[in-house]
């Protein structure tokens, strides 16, 4: 028979697993965010409530791991350039939203609640903090990288580290240590783990993703840093989730957004971590306690009174000072606003700390205030939030030009070795549209030879890998096995039978210069067909580059397929958000730059004059082993070709020998040689689509 609560840890995990399920069923048919589901239901499983589950420490364990994984996705998710844009904003949102309550919350504090000078600070301060619970609700709806949110992302940290350094400074007050170096040892201790972790960190990630690929370890070493700066913040005294926080965002350049190892890291926060620990937010809440005397209710409605109005100033001063609208108003506001990691803290170590006089810094009002305080500023940001994401997402969708909505793409992807096919699938994710959500296509050509049925299966089960690895990363996926004595036509018939826009596929590793030097196919390949083609030979897992190189032909400008191949590295420069060169003539340049201002205004780009295309030598020496050198070129008889492109296979071959490379050969009027015959033969000048 089953006893209440319970204590078997399967059966505990069962009933959380199924109060997760039907919570998320329930609160979706109710249109009522998941959030205030999953916090409700602890108030009825809880101690307090039904008395089903008792507040083990697997919640606090997970809580615990729940806080830092919203905290380190906060920082993965994080636009770094819109923060550099806005770092003033968000210091300034920050500071707003820590003194505005700190000021009111203390008058209010020795006023109203008639607490003394220590209680009203801590309370005041506890006031400001605030946690990114809502912050799901911002990925769910594609919204993390609008300013506003960036916004309240930053201030985060100012907020909770300025929280937590009055937390400390009370505490070593009471421990007896609090001396007149007190505050600058702090200040220290505290700088040096922001230099420690902000200079390690990118490091060993960068040699760590470049040797070790597996997806498992990479997860693995992802949770490990973040546990590691959380515990490096808790040895000098201050809130892990700091360390978290700060963790995702200098990781942040290494992972990006549409990677597979992001929707593992989103998968397991969102679908276990951050469930667990709403639920057992909901099981501190105590609903007798509210009857119990009219002081609890009290200290409850002049925390979430002040909490709530506080933020609310604080929110609209940030709109007035920067001229922003009120939906970004609303948007900083709803995520200001949910309490939770850094107020816990704050609480249980004020209700911990003893004063002279026998009474608790905190006393029990305060903690089920508290309590109280969560429960409704966690519902609270969570309607706000969710109300703000939808009506931005309706203004956005509203907003989009035409264009975007009639985009002709279809990536197809020929892919026979195993070793080069996610990398090549890394980067045609990278490269699409995700506004189309179109699917890729993939294929396998395999000679028609006494190893046909071998590389057949072979080639299905490289196919259905690479199924398996666009499907994580909510990517759609057609694929084809053909047998062919002529790859290149194989290729061109599958192109035309999926209707497709492009091509992006492996380039060889053997460097010898030789008239093959494209490799058995390619030459064919691109000769014969007119749309664009991108050939790339990768070394290192593409979230490892620190730089795109760019060079581009003169009168490339002039070619059809321009602006498609300027998209496609504007996106891939946006997805690993590294710095990008581009060199050619001025005119073309400007064109570049000015289509980037318009489309990608973040990226962070450089543009260098190239008078002729034999400067490639000295481009080559500043190109690093952590660079992508990419090279727009043309096809003969087009508008940009030029002679010194056939000496391209050398120069590469010479000064480019190890590199990461990509070969772009863009959308072009050529020759339809197929369709010339002894009775038109006329050059045709058509782009083929």
């Amino acid at each position: 028979m089953i006893g209440f609560p319970i204590t078997n840890p399967t059966l505990i995990f069962l009933v959380v697993m199924f109060i997760i399920l039907i919570a998320n069923i329930a609160m979706g048919k109710l249109r009522i965010p998941h959030i205030i589901g999953m916090i409700l239901a602890g108030v009825i499983i809880g101690p307090h409530g039904l008395g089903i589950l008792d507040k083990d420490s697997s919640f606090d364990i997970f809580g615990k791991v729940s806080l830092y994984f919203i905290m380190l996705l906060a920082g993965l998710e994080m636009d770094m350039e819109d923060f550099r844009h806005n770092r003033t904003k968000a210091v300034t949102h920050g500071l707003l939203v820590f003194s505005i309550p700190i000021i009111l919350g203390f008058i209010i504090n020795t006023a109203v609640l008639r607490y003394g000078l220590l209680t009203s600070i801590l309370l005041a301060s506890m006031y400001a903090s605030y946690t990114l619970i809502a912050y799901p609700t911002i990925m769910k709806f594609g919204l993390s990288q609008e300013r506003s949110v960036t916004i309240a992302v930053g201030a985060t940290a100012i907020t909770d580290t300025l929280t937590l350094l009055v937390l400390a400074v009370i505490a070593g007050l009471f421990k007896g240590e609090l001396t007149g170096w007190f505050g600058v040892a702090i200040m220290v201790k505290t700088v040096a783990v922001f230099a420690i972790i902000i200079y390690t960190f990118p490091r060993m990630a960068r040699k760590f993703f470049r040797y070790c690929e597996s997806n498992v370890i990479q997860f693995i070493f992802v949770v490990f840093l973040t546990f590691l700066g959380a515990l490096m913040m808790e040895i000098i005294g201050l809130e892990g989730l700091l360390g978290a926080f700060l963790t995702g965002i200098v990781l942040n350049r290494y992972i990006p957004r549409v990677s597979l190892l992001m929707n593992n890291l989103k998968f397991m926060g969102n679908a276990i971590f951050i469930p667990y620990f709403l639920i057992g937010v909901g099981m501190l809440v105590s609903i007798k306690s509210l009857f119990a005397g009219f002081d609890t209710i009290k200290v409850a409605l002049v925390m979430i009174i002040m909490a709530l109005s506080a933020k609310w100033l604080a929110s609209l001063a940030t709109q007035k000072i920067f001229g922003m609208t009120s939906l970004e108003r609303n948007i900083i506001y709803g995520l200001s606003n949910a309490q939770a990691g850094a107020t816990l803290a704050a609480v249980l170590v004020g209700y911990n700390l003893i004063m002279p006089n026998g009474e608790r810094l905190l006393n029990d009002n305060v903690l089920n205030g508290t309590i109280i305080l969560i429960l409704v500023t966690c519902i609270f940001s969570s309607f706000v939030t969710e109300s703000a994401a939808k009506a931005m997402v309706l203004k956005n969708r509203d907003a989009l030009p035409q264009k975007e909505t009639t985009d002709d793409e279809h990536i197809l992807i020929p892919m026979n070795y195993p070793e080069i096919a996610d990398h090549l699938m890394s980067m045609a994710v990278m490269m699409r549209n995700k506004k189309l959500n179109r699917g890729l296509i993939g294929i396998n050509v395999v000679y028609e030879d006494n190893e046909t049925n071998h590389n057949l299966e072979k080639g299905r089960r490289l196919l259905e890998q690479m199924t398996r690895y666009a499907n994580s990363m909510n990517v759609m996926m057609q694929t084809q096995v053909r047998i062919s004595n002529n790859i290149s036509n194989s290729i061109k018939h599958a192109f035309n039978e999926f209707q497709a826009t492009e091509i992006i596929m492996g380039l060889h590793t053997h460097w010898n210069i030789s008239t093959r030097f494209w490799g058995e196919f390619h030459q064919k390949l691109f000769n014969s067909l007119s749309r664009q083609i991108i050939m790339a030979r990768i070394n290192q897992p593409l979230n490892t580059m620190r730089r795109l190189q760019i060079a581009v032909p003169s009168r490339a400008e002039y070619e059809p397929g321009f602006y498609r191949w300027v998209e496609r590295i504007a996106r891939l420069g946006d997805n690993i958000e590294c710095r990008m060169t581009f060199y050619g003539r001025k005119e073309t340049l400007s064109l570049i730059n000015e289509y980037m201002q318009a489309r990608h205004p973040k990226l962070r780009i450089t543009f260098i004059e190239m008078i002729h295309w034999n400067e490639l030598p000295t481009i080559a020496t500043t190109i690093a082993k952590d660079h992508l050198f990419i090279v727009v070129t043309a096809r003969k008889g087009t508008i940009s070709y030029k002679n010194a492109l056939d000496k391209l296979p050398e120069e590469l071959t010479n000064h480019f020998a190890g590199t990461n490379l990509m070969i772009i050969f863009p959308d072009q009027y050529v020759t339809d040689e197929e369709n010339m015959t002894v009775a038109n033969p006329e050059v045709h000048a058509k782009v083929n689509s």
